[in-house]
């Protein structure tokens, strides 16, 4: 990545997180050098300098720079680490902020809300899929199975959920596509059953022509099933993920997934599990 792009990629990602073109380009052009006037700041940022002077205030007052009160003035912004965690405890708190709003909105109820359970969902987010299964894992109260189509998939968060699920007394079955990922898998999460599926379709597309990949497959108290598909990329690395979810144990795509984890997932794997799946 060359200084040009990580210069652009970092204006970018400070807009995103709440700062104003000019605020955002200012901490960058001072992020560079160890001190600068405004004259040095507008000529390294493109920022007009009579904008300086206001993009630095806001700066200077959420802490991400500094002023020595000399002639003319001189700024610098706070080191890397003192800014990533300034920017993260604004995030952290503009979050709970939001929680604490949302939570206390009065809910709209009507005819429809009481079915709203057996229906069935779509999610089409890569990050809203991964949030959501982590949702479901730790919302488990006894069982999950968890089989995982592609390595991308196990994450260092979602490892930490499942491990955390473990301790809180939940019955982990995770299996995997491959005896690589399986070892992986069993390697970072310790207390859980790791096998290798026996559905050759999550790793065998039916037809030649059929590019799509299974991602995962998440079954949850056996009531609550996630199953993610993605088109790999030319690095292999998964495209266009979405997603289809459904909850209740009597909704008919839970009991299908609850049938299809029984009959060819876990033959070979726990007995006690395949029966506590059927029906």
């Amino acid at each position: 990545m060359t200084d040009m792009s990580n210069k652009e990629q970092a204006v970018e990602i400070l807009q995103d997180l709440g700062l104003k073109e000019y605020e955002a380009r200012s901490f960058v052009a001072l992020s560079r050098r160890q001190q600068g006037t405004a004259k040095d700041i507008s000529e390294s940022s493109s920022v007009p300098r009579t904008r300086v002077y206001d993009a630095v205030r806001v700066l200077e007052a959420q802490g991400l720079v500094e002023t020595q009160q000399s002639n003319p003035k001189q700024f610098r912004a706070v080191s890397p680490d003192e800014a990533v965690d300034i920017l993260r405890q604004q995030y952290k708190e503009k979050i709970e902020a939001f929680a604490e709003a949302l939570s206390g909105i009065d809910p709209v109820t009507d005819d429809t809300s009481q079915s709203l359970n057996y229906d069935v969902w779509t999610l089409s987010s890569g990050t809203a899929i991964a949030s959501r299964t982590q949702q479901l894992i730790k919302g488990a109260e006894s069982e999950l199975i968890l089989v995982v189509g592609h390595p991308s998939v196990f994450t260092d968060g979602l490892a930490d959920r499942l491990q955390q699920a473990t301790t809180e007394g939940t019955q982990v079955v995770i299996g995997t596509v491959s005896e690589e990922l399986a070892e992986e898998i069993a390697t970072s999460v310790s207390d859980v059953e790791v096998f290798v599926s026996g559905l050759d379709w999550l790793a065998h597309p039916p037809t030649e022509d059929d590019d799509t990949e299974i991602s995962r497959l998440l079954l949850v108290d056996g009531e609550a099933f996630l199953v993610s598909t993605f088109l790999p990329d030319a690095a292999g690395g998964r495209n266009d993920e979405k997603a289809v979810f459904g909850r209740g144990f009597d909704n008919g795509f839970v009991a299908i997934a609850r049938r299809i984890f029984s009959t060819g997932l876990l033959q070979q794997f726990s007995p006690e599990t395949t029966a506590s799946e059927q029906d």
